[in-house]
C-alpha cells in the first residue's frame, strides 16, 4: 500500500526517532500486557504492515536493516542473505522478488544515524513475541533477551536500538 516510502530510508530514519521519542514518555504505560499494549498492537500492524510489510516478529530492527522488514525474506534471515542469493541480486526461493537483504544493503547506505548498524549481528528471532508490539518489547528491553546458548560476540552490541540520549 504505502511500501514505496521504503525508498526514502533517510526520512523514515527520522520518523523513527520522532516516534522513539514520544513512545519514550509513555513508557510507564506501554508495558507487556498492559491496556495500551493492543492499542500499540494494532498501530504497528496497520502503520508498519501498510509501510513495510510488517509480520510482527515482536522484535523489529528496521532501522538497523536500511528500513527493510528481514523477516519478509522467504527465509525469515535475520542477519543478511542466504548463500543462494542470485547474481542480479534476487532471491534464490522468488526469483521475482529483490533480495531483501541487498535492497536493506542499499538502502542502510542512505541512513546518515542508523546505517552503520546494519553489519551488527542481530540475535535470533525469540519466535514466543510474535504477533506482540515491538515498541513495548523495545521499551521493556525484552527484545534484548537472547535465547539461553546465544550469546553476542561483543556486549556492547546487545541492544537492537542503539539511540543516543
Amino acid at each position: 500500500m504505502l511500501r514505496f516510502l521504503q525508498n526514502y530510508p533517510k526520512g523514515l530514519e527520522k520518523v523513527y526517532d520522532a516516534v522513539y521519542r514520544v513512545i519514550r514518555l509513555f513508557r510507564r504505560w506501554l508495558q507487556p500486557n498492559s491496556r495500551l499494549e493492543p492499542v500499540m498492537i494494532w498501530g504497528e500492524s496497520v502503520g508498519k504492515g501498510a509501510v513495510f510489510d510488517c509480520q510482527m516478529c515482536g522484535q523489529c530492527i528496521l532501522h538497523a536493516t536500511g528500513m527493510t522488514c528481514p523477516m519478509t525474506c522467504p527465509k525469515n534471515l535475520r542477519n543478511g542473505p542466504c548463500g543462494g542469493v542470485r547474481s542480479n541480486g534476487r532471491c534464490e526461493v522468488n526469483p521475482e522478488m529483490p533480495c531483501v537483504w541487498t535492497v536493506a544493503y542499499e538502502r542502510s547506505l542512505q541512513m546518515p544515524k542508523y546505517g552503520h548498524t546494519f553489519n551488527q549481528i542481530q540475535p535470533p528471532v525469540n519466535r514466543r513475541l510474535e504477533g506482540t508490539s515491538s515498541w513495548v518489547n523495545m521499551l521493556a528491553e525484552i527484545d534484548t533477551i537472547t535465547p539461553k546458548g546465544w550469546h553476542t560476540p561483543d556486549k556492547t552490541t546487545k541492544t537492537a536500538v542503539p539511540h543516543n540520549e
